[in-house]
């Protein structure tokens, strides 16, 4: 049986962009463009109306900037919100960890290779999380130098075992990785990292690294 194509939409104020990001996306058997606006004003109305799995959102938009349209896609669909994958034109837009906290799950540079963003896009659809190499060190470090803080009760429930897989996640490895340091299979540090997750009552792997940073466990 073959599996169902990720659907992605797009929400840019560049009618050119969306369009060539369209072909490039459009070319790929396993992506499916269901969707465009311009503004993120029509952000609910676009998700509401092609339930992507994905959303590509520009951060800088003229009405409705691509943070308050992150945050409100998650305030109205809860659990049933798209990821969302951020697009900036700057290495190290101040706005990004905005986005972040907002409830996108990674950025990547508007001149990002297509290989890159096609390889992003799965990447954000099958739960990891995507941020573009060259800023991720300053952009967290910015979570740490503004709410740098005592880890509370939530993380007190964790093992020693599930902080150290916590550890080795926020530090970028692959379940595959952290299961070869920890002599684990990757169907159990899987679990764990569920684990890790609901127990801090986070997201995604995107999270867990801003929760690192804010309270100065990395």
């Amino acid at each position: 049986m073959t599996e169902k194509p990720t659907r992605v939409a797009m929400i840019d104020d560049q009618a050119l962009f969306r369009s060539g990001l369209a072909l490039v996306i459009g070319s790929q058997p396993d992506l499916l463009v269901v969707g465009q606006a311009a503004d993120g004003s029509d952000a609910v109305d676009l998700v509401t109306r092609t339930s992507p799995d994905v959303v590509l959102m520009d951060v800088r938009m003229p009405h409705v900037d691509g943070v308050t349209a992150t945050r409100t896609i998650g305030e109205h669909f809860g659990e049933r919100a798209p990821k969302v994958l951020v697009l900036t034109t700057f290495d190290l837009d101040a706005a990004v960890a905005d986005a972040i906290e907002a409830g996108a799950s990674g950025f990547l540079l508007k001149d990002a290779e297509p290989e890159f963003l096609l390889g992003a896009i799965r990447a954000i659809a099958s739960g990891s999380q995507v941020v573009a190499a060259t800023a991720t060190k300053s952009l967290f470090e910015r979570f740490r130098a503004e709410q740098s803080r005592t880890p509370g009760k939530e993380y007190d429930r964790l093992t020693e075992r599930e902080r150290e897989i916590m550890l080795r996640a926020a530090k970028g490895m692959s379940n595959a990785e952290i299961a070869s340091a920890e002599y684990l299979s990757e169907a159990t540090v899987k679990t764990h990292m569920s684990r890790v997750l609901a127990k801090l009552q986070l997201r995604d792997r995107v999270q867990l690294v801003v929760y690192c940073y804010e309270h100065g466990l990395l």
